[in-house]
């Protein structure tokens, strides 16, 4: 498991580089598309610009993910990196529905006999650059992500990653424009379109995830059924039941009652419930929240079904 400082380190890390790559790609690629006279070039250099913003959305969520729990924040602060996937998510909602309107309405215009200018060639080129560049730092930052357990980062190489896909989009509307002439200059927007979709579909998916996670949807089924099974495993556990478990930026916190053994002593029974704690953070991380209620087994016959 990272220590705290690790990961915001990390984080940190990978997220600088995106930032000064997205800030020279999205200069590079504006440049390219207003001198090519390229729609689709233009909307990829916006699309550089967001993920330029959602840089700084994990920078600054990551000086606040670090801190640890205090008075108002019993839980300490992994919420803030939910909340910082859910606002890149938002972020490429915005950008996608926006590359579907321009492209969209210029399709319209060219339909309606307004005739769409021929990219230039630095238009393709910029095009290249961006594929290359945005899909190594998807990979980058990817990996990061994933070594740290952290959404927010996660999401943000994803972020890169549509960028991406809108560069491919891009590169082949514009290479089919200048290659097949005049009557294919459509296809310049007609590429800015689909590449909208894909955006769209990656941004859905990471606003989805982030709303269950602010509004403390459980874990997978497949993974509280592994909880239960740990907790069944523990010597002394008797049914584990009642379970409940949310996350909490990359930490889970688990709640739930076991029985034991009625004519069980206080102390031993405080024994069995810190070995279910210790089960659990082997298996989910050690910096889990869990809470164990234990209550008195009442099936036996024979045990002190009576007493309070």
């Amino acid at each position: 498991m990272k220590t705290t400082d690790s990961r915001t380190d990390k984080a940190n890390r990978v997220t600088w580089v995106g930032f000064y790559t997205n800030l020279a790609l999205t200069a590079f690629k504006l440049a390219a598309g207003i001198i090519g006279h390229s729609a689709a070039m233009i909307a990829d250099a916006v699309h550089s610009l967001s993920d330029f913003a959602t840089d700084i959305v994990v920078l600054l969520s990551f000086r606040v993910i670090g801190k640890p729990a205090d008075k108002d924040h019993d839980y300490a602060h992994g919420k803030y990196e939910t909340l910082a996937s859910f606002v890149i998510g938002l972020a490429l909602l915005l950008v996608g529905a926006g590359i579907l309107w321009s492209g969209a309405k210029k399709i319209w215009l060219s339909l309606s006999g307004t005739p769409v200018e021929t990219p230039g060639a630095i238009a393709l080129i910029a095009a290249v650059v961006s594929i290359v560049s945005k899909e190594w730092l998807y990979r980058y930052t990817a990996e990061a992500g994933r070594d740290i357990n952290s959404q927010a980062v996660i999401a943000n190489a994803w972020h890169h990653r549509s960028d991406a896909f809108s560069s491919i989009g891009t590169m082949l509307g514009i290479g089919g424009a200048i290659l097949l002439g005049k009557k294919w200059h459509i296809l310049d927007p007609m590429a800015a379109v689909i590449v909208s979709f894909f955006i769209l579909k990656v941004a859905v998916t990471i606003v989805a995830g982030g709303v269950r996670e602010l509004t403390e949807g459980s874990l997978d089924e497949a993974i509280e059924e592994k909880i239960i099974a740990t907790v069944a495993g523990v010597k002394g556990t008797i049914e584990p039941h009642d379970l409940r478990t949310r996350r909490i930026g990359n930490t889970i916190a688990i709640d739930l009652h076991v029985y034991v053994d009625s004519a069980m002593s206080v102390v031993d029974a405080h024994e069995i419930a810190s070995r279910v704690e210790a089960a659990l953070r082997e298996m989910c991380g050690q910096e889990t929240f869990v809470s164990v209620h234990i209550e008195p087994d009442r099936t036996k016959p024979d045990g002190p079904a009576g007493s309070p």
